[in-house]
């Protein structure tokens, strides 16, 4: 049988992209025939997210797509909560609604699994020759601050942690008891991978192209600072 990769899409009111995310993880072909699965997870948006979503998946009724509505607004963490508790996948990526991430680039990703040598992928937006848009100093400041401070706790040597695109092995990923419920999932399961035995983990270059707030950015620094929180409590008061 083929491989297959789930890819975990969280959304809430990301009806100006949804469509085009859909439109452009349908359009990619994996290597090695690997197959999609795309669990899409509504953390009950208030715009026209999930009617766009449905309407597609009723255009579209040969792409393997699942839908799942969360009843009240939980955050982007619970959100990926319930897409890897759904994932049926070999492998499981996340994957955001808006379009700061390409996934022509899954197959980046896979590489490294398929050829034998890892089994958790982290797609890095500050390493390699691939396009960035240029934003906001004081998030990169801050997303590398970050980065050191769960490196010095984990003992590994990434160069972007905060990154949405990380790929695991769901053997790897699904037996993991994960709390955060907001964007604490990115230290938090950075922190419990880190602390499997013997798992590889590897990095890539990846592509990045950020959005303004204006343009639907919801993560703000308050985040970063309960990102620290996470680090020091799935770290060290585990």
């Amino acid at each position: 049988m083929n491989k297959k990769l789930s890819i975990i899409i969280p959304a809430f009111n990301e009806e100006n992209t949804v469509l085009l995310i859909l439109n452009s993880i349908q359009n990619v072909t994996l290597i090695e025939n690997v197959e999609k699965e795309i669990v899409l997870v509504d953390d009950c948006s208030t715009d026209n997210t999930l009617k766009l979503v449905n309407n597609f998946k009723s255009e579209n009724p040969e792409f393997a797509l699942e839908i799942i509505c969360h009843k009240k607004n939980q955050g982007k963490g619970a959100a990926i909560h319930t897409g890897i508790a759904k994932a049926n996948g070999d492998f499981i990526i996340i994957q955001d609604a808006d379009l700061e991430y390409d996934p022509n680039e899954y197959n980046t990703l896979l590489k490294p699994i398929l050829a034998g040598f890892s089994d958790a992928v982290y797609g890095s937006r500050f390493i390699g020759g691939n396009p960035h848009r240029v934003l906001f100093f004081f998030h990169t400041i801050g997303n590398k601050f970050l980065t050191f401070l769960s490196n010095l706790f984990t003992g590994i040597n990434i160069t972007d942690m905060e990154t949405c695109y990380k790929l695991f092995k769901s053997e790897f990923i699904k037996p993991i008891s994960l709390k955060e419920k907001r964007f604490g999932f990115e230290p938090e399961v950075t922190a419990k991978i880190s602390k499997i035995k013997n798992i590889r983990i590897y990095e890539v270059g990846i592509s990045y192209y950020g959005r303004t707030y204006d343009e639907g950015k919801k993560i703000g620094w308050k985040d970063g600072f309960h990102a620290i929180y996470c680090i020091l409590r799935y770290n060290i008061f585990k």
